[in-house]
């Protein structure tokens, strides 16, 4: 995820178990383009604990292929993954993102040249679709047809964005006719939701997101409900003592030059994480505040309590919409 699937969130998702895997945020890819420090710095720092995926998002097979060979020179990334399903607009007006499920002669192209190139696992990240669901079939033969070693799917079209429920039922379609793994994203934000996208996928992996962010225990729990072990309940102080390491990760990185600006980058990852909390005025009080002493004394004012961290976010339509659906 774009600006938050970031090194110090790492850190902090790793001392809670983390995922398997890391996904990076994407290498913009144009004409002038050189893969960004900041992004290579968090392959090469996680890279020993866990492996490491690079994503790219482009759409000329030329310098993908070009920034695929300077980003494996420069990390030891475990894989490059394409962007085929970002659907913000800002990236569907250059033609990446989602905008490439449009032109599948222009991904088969890319995949042709970037496959020899790639020293690890070449996969794509996909929607189901740009306008319909209906497209997916189509997609799903050039995918069948592609030489890559996986295939993540998020179950929505690029048109209906994050504000709809999922159709897992494209992903288990997927599973069944594709010749490699398919890992299965969308609406992943609980241990109930992960069951239930197994359960009607079938799919070889999950890949969580947003539900991550906010609950950074999720992968753990998630595991050790797979496992039959016993899941753990962390506390809304447990989710104090998360959003004041993150604060103090993101100071460290010394991106910025103040208070305000360490706070401001923050709330990219309270919008999320207050979520379920307080019926939503933790996280307006959060918007308000402008240095690191406002934002410890609300997390003290909502959080310091041993009541349990909500299971479930805030089906609010924005930013979490439609994961009940998923779990019925």
């Amino acid at each position: 995820m774009q600006d938050v699937s970031v090194l110090p969130l790492w850190r902090c998702l790793e001392r809670r178990g983390g995922p398997d895997l890391y996904v990076t945020e994407y290498f913009r890819v144009h004409r002038d383009s050189h893969p960004e420090k900041l992004i290579l710095r968090s392959i090469h720092e996680m890279s020993g604990a866990k492996p490491v995926i690079a994503q790219m998002i482009g759409n000329d097979p030329e310098h993908l292929v070009r920034t695929t060979r300077l980003i494996q020179d420069a990390s030891d990334c475990a894989g490059i993954d394409l962007n085929l399903g970002c659907p913000a607009p800002k990236v569907c007006g250059k033609l990446a993102g989602g905008a490439l499920l449009r032109d599948r002669d222009l991904i088969h192209r890319i995949v042709d040249q970037l496959r020899p190139v790639v020293r690890g696992t070449l996969t794509l990240k996909t929607r189901i679709g740009f306008e319909s669901p209906d497209e997916f079939g189509e997609l799903l033969e050039l995918f069948g047809s592609l030489p890559i070693d996986g295939l993540a799917i998020h179950g929505r079209t690029v048109r209906e964005k994050y504000q709809t429920p999922i159709h897992p039922d494209c992903i288990a379609k997927a599973v069944e006719v594709l010749p490699y793994p398919v890992t299965a994203n969308g609406n992943i934000v609980s241990v109930a939701t992960a069951l239930a996208m197994h359960g009607k996928t079938g799919a070889a992996g999950l890949m969580i997101g947003r539900g991550g962010i906010r609950n950074p225990w999720l992968f753990a729990q998630v595991k050790a409900a797979l496992s039959g072990s016993n899941v753990s309940c962390p506390s809304l102080r447990d989710l104090n003592d998360y959003l004041l390491e993150l604060q103090d990760e993101i100071e460290a990185e010394g991106e910025f030059e103040n208070e305000t600006q360490v706070i401001n980058r923050l709330k990219k990852f309270t919008n999320y994480i207050s979520s379920g909390i307080a019926e939503g005025a933790f996280n307006q009080a959060l918007r308000r505040a402008t240095n690191k002493a406002e934002f410890r004394k609300l997390c003290s004012r909502y959080l310091e309590s041993d009541d349990p961290f909500p299971t479930n976010p805030t089906d609010d339509g924005k930013l979490f919409c439609g994961f009940q659906e998923l779990a019925n």
